[in-house]
């Protein structure tokens, strides 16, 4: 057997090695994650009928697109996950950029206070925010206190859960933003500066072309959570509309829809289905690119 066929048969056998491996948290996947979707879809659309035999029909998908309750509580949704992932952008990149060119105490105070919300729970942070910002809260005691008047409140408006939101999900925003910044090389980065490049110029052309990947993972994973959400909106956010989060809960236990409440929640996972795609497709590309 020829030298090179010597050392190409174990790469190739190394693909079936790691299977067996791998098998148990495939299976988990499939159980746990893909057959309740699977499930869920085909409750949705294969409906029984009065004579007992299930058939297809969009009844239910219908009535979500006809309602204008529906509608609107699937459009606030869409909003609050924008403005939410656009202000952890705008947030989260400055203080990843500081945290990966610099260096000394100030740093690491900085770092710990950004990654702090990461250790307190949804519920400790909506009962903070409620005493902070809420009515006769902290803010408002402070105004009255310096002869100030009440600013009006953001609790139980649309921007009461975009406040707890975006604090909620800041750290993970700054971690993955700094992992990102720290795959390019300061080489190049000293390199432009050699040359007369202005840090702006230098963040344009060398650092954003290679934070493609890290930035459509970042806006993947804060789109998914702020999405999903369910405690801050529901203790934050106004009655109606609402977040779809509380609205499924609300469907599924107050009204005793379970039907409604499913298709409520095959649409949700219908958007989020889309940045899950990028995510995936931008992994791939990473992998294929070492």
């Amino acid at each position: 057997m020829p030298i090179s066929a010597r050392r190409s048969a174990p790469t190739g056998n190394r693909g079936w090695v790691g299977l067996p491996l791998v098998a148990l948290p495939v299976l988990l996947l499939a159980w746990l994650i893909i057959y309740p979707i699977l499930s869920a879809v085909a409750t949705t659309l294969f409906v029984a009928q009065p004579d007992g035999m299930p058939a297809l029909s969009f009844a239910s998908y219908r009535f979500f697109f006809s309602d204008q309750y529906s509608r609107a509580n699937l459009w606030v949704t869409l909003w609050t996950t924008m403005i939410c992932g656009g202000l952890l952008l705008a947030v989260g990149l400055p203080i990843a950029l500081y945290l990966r060119f610099s260096r000394g105490p100030l740093c690491a105070y900085v770092q710990g206070i950004a990654i702090f919300p990461m250790f307190v729970p949804s519920i400790i942070l909506s009962y903070a925010l409620i005493r902070t910002i809420g009515p006769n809260g902290a803010v408002d005691v402070v105004l009255n206190a310096i002869g100030l008047p009440k600013l009006p409140s953001p609790y139980l408006t649309p921007w009461g859960p975009i406040i707890g939101l975006v604090w909620d999900n800041l750290p993970l925003t700054v971690l993955m933003l700094t992992a990102g910044l720290g795959n390019i090389a300061k080489s190049s980065i000293e390199a432009a500066r050699d040359v007369g490049a202005s840090p702006l110029r230098v963040f344009v052309s060398i650092m954003l072309p290679r934070m493609g990947n890290s930035l459509l993972v970042t806006t993947s994973f804060t789109v998914l959570g702020i999405f999903s959400s369910f405690t801050l909106p529901y203790l934050l956010g106004p009655a109606s509309p609402e977040m779809m989060g509380p609205f499924m809960q609300r469907t599924f236990s107050d009204m005793n829809d379970p039907l409604n409440a499913l298709t409520q929640a095959v649409i949700a996972f219908g958007f989020c289905l889309i940045f899950g795609v990028f995510y995936v497709r931008s992994i791939a590309r990473s992998r294929g690119d070492v």
